[in-house]
């Protein structure tokens, strides 16, 4: 259900919450609907360009330009403990959601598997791309899946317990299964992002509209919508039965450029999308935006914890950031 739709004073709230002018103090409250910084950490001595959270929402990865991924207490920010094994800088960072497991992606072309719970080394490390490694994700419901992509757009699927790669194709520099039942995986290659068959690799939608290279990839937590993100451009499209492929929403960049976007984890008519130094939160039914400063550079990276309820921000400036 959406609580904008079930709630008029909900819908009132974020309405007007997102026709505000001034949120340039790092946060908005307006009627009961608030989007506000809660807590930051200076999370490395170089540019922070991935975070991700654990599925119980008690851990936040980070990773960049210094080669290390960093695990923090979401409750307090404080550091875990440092993954320090990559040869050259970290380029996503993502959770299994079934298991106390992270992967890694960096430019070294490698892909490592850590146990989260006793992280001091990795478990696995996966060779065989030829060009930087660019995105990653566990299936989420084959646990012994993982998916990777790198700049030269092919996709390999490993097997964490064998240690091998069982598949490699073609199609992707971002890539993010279909969350829940994981029948799909999105793939985006240059400004068309392709919904594959997990099994088969076969392009079941070829979702078309982006004018530049989308850089990033994201689905909504029921597994129906998909957004997509270009510097210019963010489009929401729906894969629900009867209406599949249709782009829903679509917003275009006032001049700052997009980098990223996570939905909401409280309302899902919310989309946060990650600019230059600035946050918009879209109202996507009434196509309204409110513009939130959020950090002193390029936000490269959103995730998000509904179990939390927390979003996450990370950032050229060196900063991670929570949000609430």
């Amino acid at each position: 259900m959406d609580p904008f739709v079930d709630d008029g004073s909900v819908d009132d709230s974020a309405e007007s919450c997102l026709t505000q002018e001034d949120a340039n103090s790092g946060g908005a409250t307006n009627r009961g609907f608030t989007f506000n910084e809660v807590n930051s950490v200076r999370a490395s001595g170089s540019k922070v360009v991935c975070c991700d959270f654990s599925s119980d929402g008690k851990l936040l990865a980070s990773g960049g330009h210094d080669k290390k991924a960093v695990l923090w207490h979401t409750d307090t920010l404080k550091q875990k403990t440092t993954l320090e094994e990559h040869s050259s800088l970290i380029t996503d960072v993502r959770f299994s959601p079934s298991m106390a497991r992270l992967a890694t992606s960096s430019w070294d072309k490698t892909v490592r598997v850590w146990d989260a719970d006793n992280p001091g080394y990795s478990l696995r490390i996966f060779l065989g791309h030829s060009a930087g490694v660019m995105s990653l994700d566990f299936h989420p419901n084959k646990e012994d899946l993982i998916c990777s992509c790198d700049g030269d757009s092919e996709i390999r699927y490993w097997s964490i317990n064998n240690g091998s790669c069982t598949r490699v194709f073609k199609g992707g520099t971002a890539v993010r299964f279909q969350p829940r039942i994981g029948r799909y995986l999105a793939a985006a290659a240059k400004n068309v992002v392709s919904i594959l068959d997990v099994e088969t690799q076969a392009c079941w939608h070829s979702l078309k509209g982006h004018t530049k290279p989308i850089q990033f990839v994201c689905w909504d937590p029921s597994g129906e919508l998909l957004a997509s993100v270009s510097e210019d451009t963010v489009r929401v499209w729906t894969l629900r039965s009867g209406s599949e492929g249709d782009c829903l929403h679509e917003l275009s960049s006032d001049g700052n450029k997009f980098f990223s976007c996570v939905f909401h984890p409280t309302y899902s008519s919310l989309l946060v999308i990650a600019c230059y130094q600035s946050l918009e939160v879209w109202h996507m039914n009434e196509n309204k935006t409110m513009t939130l400063t959020a950090h002193e550079g390029l936000i490269a990276c959103l995730a998000v914890s509904s179990v939390a309820g927390l979003v996450a921000s990370a950032s050229h400036d060196k900063f991670v950031k929570l949000w609430k």
